[in-house]
């Protein structure tokens, strides 16, 4: 268990904007901060941050909650792991009781193979670097290849022995069981043997965005013609290879802030640039790239420049992730290095300025280079030719914003010579779609963009008691505890018989105001999800003297911490003088907590009482002439009552 005081610390130390900045690319909007959603692929942001009331929410996905629930969610940690996390972050002190037998064997089976994985960094790090074999044989190689001790350091090298079961034994010895050992794929299981996964290489760690080891790549170092040259950790409960890039952990501060990633093909070459300077570069690993390692650079920034080597053959596997790229709606651009040369090689024998002049005066357009790349193999051949252009535009039918592509229609039919019409038909045929059609939506959008008179459109309905209801709710979340001056109304019989309100002031709490006015008044909240916030709100604010929206989140069932950070969050989905129109007023910068208080229950009351006149007005309808009489006396007397709301709600009926 842990202690409250480092639970108590975590909360009050931890930055919500600075935590999820790790893992979004997070730009200002307003008080606020707004990124794309990490948790849906969209390309539209809708992923909001309140560093004022320290929640987040996601409203493409409906997520939301404090720093905590962040961590939860996005990195999938238990509760404690994320306060080990942020503890760990912010350096504070990390105290707990002992686990008990009980605790340990109850452990999560992905938390235990975390676990294991984290041991086995460990090991390998200190083989490498403690031992005689690990001195002599991997860390010579790493030297070989330029790597400084600080950099091997920094990216956890390490060095399995080429022993059957080194590291199986040391772990069992250690209390590991072997069944998370097997699950993680560092220990094969053949009957009633086992053996290391990864003898004799040296080891790469493959680290999550926040920095957990998921799973290993290890180089051999012999000359064995049926041992591959690189081997990965299988696909486990913790390791995906679709969904992991090499060298994110380290390079993430660096992409947002320098609004580029660098995408090379192995893990030296990753390595080396950072180690040049160059930090803002990650690794597909060795593997196809796929549409979840482009996502997961696209919540730090939408420019990629994909670095090729000199090789021909890797060059066009590459151009098949360039289309990719452009299918999630990123930038792409493209540098090749010089013959013979690759990403490791090139920043190994150039300084940071040189390898940074050179990224910037060689670094290409996808088009043109597809464009220079393909023309070399077509020469004369005009039928390859016409393949090339094909290529080309099957590549800028990938691209999802219209006007995009249209500009790269242009600037192939620049390039390659070819009239734009002969190039947009073309792209019409590949997506499937009508010339006209296509056209069409071109000239849609170019409108678009043009200043116009718009048409007044319909306005959307607004369910004016759900909107109070959540006025009230929301009012509770910010000025529960909060002590204010109220100017209650008593109604009262003049000497002419006519009903008018007299005012009557006394100091109270903002939700004793609230929760007092809903039950004199016998209102109900018609919302299922705003019932249940409010009586547990209620009873919160019965109980505390300080209220900390992020404290109180932390510890209400997931579905209505998410309902809440909506609310906190949520902009108004219409402008002002639309509420006006619809007789919601919010509140204004110059209107007092009080104030703004009252007339959500004023307004509520009027709402109220305009549905009664509604339903009285309809059994009038029904009803003979005596019972009608009836009726229209009481439609009358709320009549009366609504005049004397709106008078003191300063409006006109």
């Amino acid at each position: 268990m842990i202690h409250k005081s480092t639970i108590d610390a975590v909360f009050e130390t931890a930055r919500l904007e600075e935590v999820i900045g790790d893992f979004v690319l997070l730009k200002k909007a307003g008080s606020n901060f707004k990124g794309l959603s990490p948790f849906s692929d969209e390309r539209t942001p809708s992923f909001m941050v309140s560093p004022v009331k320290q929640i987040w929410k996601d409203f493409s996905s409906g997520k939301g909650g404090n720093v905590v629930a962040f961590l939860m969610e996005h990195e999938h940690f238990t509760y404690p792991e994320a306060i080990k996390y942020l503890a760990k972050k912010y350096n504070i002190e990390f105290q707990e009781t002992e686990q008990t037998d009980e605790q340990k064997e109850q452990a999560n089976e992905r938390e235990s193979m975390y676990l294991v994985s984290e041991f086995a960094n460990t090991f390998f790090q200190n083989s490498l670097l403690k031992t005689e074999q690990g001195k002599a044989i991997g860390l010579t190689y790493f030297k070989e290849r330029g790597f400084t001790e600080e950099t091997i350091k920094k990216f956890g090298l390490g060095y399995s022995p080429d022993v059957w079961d080194a590291f199986t034994a040391e772990a069992i010895k250690k209390g590991y069981q072997l069944d998370y050992l097997e699950k993680t794929g560092l220990t094969i299981v053949k009957e009633e043997k086992q053996f290391d996964r990864f003898k004799g290489r040296v080891m790469f760690p493959i680290q999550s965005m926040s920095g957990r080891v998921l799973g290993f790549g290890g180089r051999i170092l012999t000359n064995e013609k049926k041992a591959a040259k690189y081997l990965n950790s299988p696909e486990s409960d913790i390791y995906h290879k679709s969904k992991v890039l090499y060298g994110i952990y380290h390079a993430k501060q660096a992409i947002a802030k320098e609004d580029n990633c660098y995408l090379v093909e192995g893990y030296t070459d990753v390595i080396q640039f950072n180690q040049t300077g160059v930090t803002n570069v990650v690794s597909s690993s060795g593997t196809a790239l796929t549409s979840d390692q482009i996502r997961l650079i696209s919540r730090l920034t939408k420019n990629i420049t994909v670095l090729f080597d000199s090789d021909a053959a890797g060059m066009r596997a590459s151009l098949r992730g360039i289309d990719l790229i452009l299918e999630q709606g990123m930038n792409v651009k493209v540098c090749s290095f010089p013959d013979g040369e690759d990403p490791d090689s090139f920043a190994k024998q150039n300084t940071l300025e040189e390898l940074s002049s050179y990224l910037e005066e060689n670094v290409q357009d996808f088009i043109s280079f597809k464009a220079s790349l393909l023309q070399q193999e077509s020469k004369n051949d005009p039928i390859k030719r016409a393949e090339l252009v094909r290529d080309m535009v099957t590549s800028i039918s990938k691209i999802p914003d219209v006007i995009k592509r249209e500009i790269y229609v242009k600037e192939c039919s620049r390039i390659m010579d070819v009239s734009e019409d002969v190039l947009f038909d073309t792209l019409a045929q590949i997506r499937n779609v009508d010339v006209k059609e296509d056209r069409k939506q071109q000239k849609q959008h170019q409108k678009s963009l043009e200043v116009v008179k718009t048409e007044a459109h319909k306005q959307p309905k607004v369910n004016r008691q759900y909107v109070l209801e959540r006025h009230i709710i929301k009012a509770l979340l910010i000025y529960g505890v909060q002590e204010e001056e109220f100017e209650d109304l008593i109604m009262k019989e003049s000497e002419d018989g006519e009903l008018i309100l007299e005012p009557e002031i006394h100091k109270i709490k903002v939700f004793e105001k609230i929760y007092l006015d809903l039950q004199d008044d016998e209102i109900e909240f018609t919302d299922q999800v705003f019932k249940d916030i409010y009586t547990i709100l209620i009873e919160e604010l019965n109980q505390v003297d300080e209220f900390k929206i992020d404290s109180f989140i932390n510890k209400i069932p997931p579905e209505i911490a998410s309902e809440i950070t909506e609310i906190m969050m949520r902009e108004e989905r219409y402008e002002l003088h639309r509420w006006v129109d619809m007789e919601i007023h919010v509140k204004q910068k110059t209107d007092s907590v009080a104030e703004y208080v009252n007339n959500i229950i004023l307004s509520l009351r009027g709402f109220l009482i305009d549905q009664k006149i509604k339903e009285l007005s309809q059994e009038v309808k029904a009803q003979n002439l005596e019972s009608n009489m009836n009726i229209l006396e009481d439609i009358r007397d709320y009549q009366t009552l609504k005049k004397l709301l709106y008078r003191k709600l300063n409006r006109v009926i």
